[in-house]
């Protein structure tokens, strides 16, 4: 099972300190397949609002991970209904594959339901990524990772985010930063192939807010004289 450049990007940034892994939209489950072959955490959870894939996931991990080292468990729910508060330990909450909107509601309900647990986000939103960052800042979120990665002709942030109210302290040898809405590290290239992945990024992305500009319907100045900057 090969995972897709955009999906090893984001298994990459897990680290091994989570009690609970939660792999929300899973799809076809093949991230979580590969974190639980990695005995990743001691519980990998699998979750999918639709009954068939989880259905499908279920009887593939019965069939091929029945004895695996790590428990794991399916959850055919909400992503916005997670039960964090049943399970003891820490949590990393994995969503991908979906809109930024999409995603910005997952994370304002799991945080209203658990105001008292530090939770970890890896997001990899497919677009609405500004909007994204933004919610991360109004919940006093900090960043922990991000990455920009290219797969099959579309881009990608990653970010790993944290619940945990205070900026600037060591987590596994790494300091803990604010969130940028327009992103920090994602744009700092150390390879030719990744400058050239960075600056396809920003053009797209200046393009895209320069179409809405001319619209007229939305005010995204800020926004593109933001992005622009980073030229």
């Amino acid at each position: 099972m090969k995972l897709s450049k955009r999906l090893k990007q984001i298994e990459q940034m897990v680290t091994s300190h989570y009690t609970h892994i939660w792999d929300c939209c899973c799809d076809h489950g093949f991230l979580g397949a590969s974190l639980l072959s990695q005995q990743a955490a001691p519980n990998v959870h699998f979750v999918d609002i639709v009954p068939a894939l989880i259905a499908s996931v279920e009887s593939k991990l019965q069939q091929f991970y029945q004895n695996a080292t790590s428990h794991w468990q399916t959850h055919c729910i909400d992503v916005s209904t997670l039960p964090l508060q049943k399970y003891q330990g820490s949590h990393l909450v994995i969503i991908a594959g979906v809109g930024g909107d999409l995603m910005i509601n997952f994370i304002n309900d799991i945080c209203q339901q658990s105001p008292d647990l530090n939770i970890d986000f890896l997001l990899c939103p497919v677009n609405q990524q500004y909007d994204l960052r933004k919610k991360l800042i109004a919940l006093q979120c900090s960043l922990k990772n991000e990455a920009l990665v290219a797969d099959n002709g579309r881009y990608y942030e990653v970010i790993l985010a944290s619940t945990k109210s205070k900026l600037c302290h060591e987590t596994n040898n790494k300091i803990n930063k604010p969130i940028s809405p327009i992103g920090d590290d994602i744009w700092q290239a150390k390879s030719t192939q990744q400058a050239h992945v960075v600056k396809q990024y920003l053009t797209k992305t200046l393009s895209h807010y320069k179409r809405i500009q001319q619209g007229g319907k939305e005010n995204v100045d800020d926004i593109i004289c933001a992005y622009s900057q980073l030229k």
